[in-house]
């Protein structure tokens, strides 16, 4: 009788752990650390000429925004970067952090494709990546006016993820 009892039992653990993977909302979505917790800070450099990089203090600005992290030599960035230039049409603030990039060549990439954020600094060591939790590039944050990640979105944003998941955030 033992015999059947153990099989048995070892098939409904898998069972049960399939069926909690698969009710998940998303199971390809990777989880935040930080969700409803501050951001953490920022330590950037600046990127754009004679213009300072955002601080911590800029996440605690009024108002919900936006922290992509990108770099010109990502290709899923290239493929979101018109929905950003979007956001920024439609008067959304989006903080870039360029990541472990050439700032000849994000400049560049910005020169040829059009600046969407509002401020921007380099990640040049990647360090904020790390403190962040991403987990590659691209990847965006949704921070309130208190300065508390209220979401994260990790991978390319289309104008479909941003209705479905990020606008109801806005309050707009």
């Amino acid at each position: 009788m033992s015999d059947r009892i153990l099989p048995l039992a070892v098939f409904l653990a898998i069972a049960a752990l399939a069926w909690w993977g698969l009710s998940r909302d998303n199971p390809d979505e990777l989880p935040s650390m930080y969700v409803a917790r501050p951001a953490p800070a920022l330590s950037l450099t600046g990127l754009r000429p004679g213009e300072a990089p955002p601080t911590a203090e800029d996440l605690k600005a009024p108002g919900v925004k936006l922290v992509n992290f990108w770099a010109s030599w990502c290709g899923p960035c290239r493929f979101e970067h018109p929905v950003m230039m979007a956001l920024k049409a439609e008067g959304i603030t989006v903080i870039g952090v360029n990541y472990k990039d050439d700032p000849a060549k994000a400049l560049g990439f910005l020169a040829e494709l059009g600046d969407p954020y509002k401020m921007i600094g380099a990640d040049r060591e990647g360090r904020n990546g790390i403190e962040w939790g991403i987990y590659g590039v691209p990847e965006t944050f949704v921070i309130d006016g208190e300065g508390k990640v209220l979401l994260r979105y990790p991978g390319p944003m289309t104008q479909e993820i941003f209705d479905a998941k990020i606008r109801p955030l806005l309050g707009r």
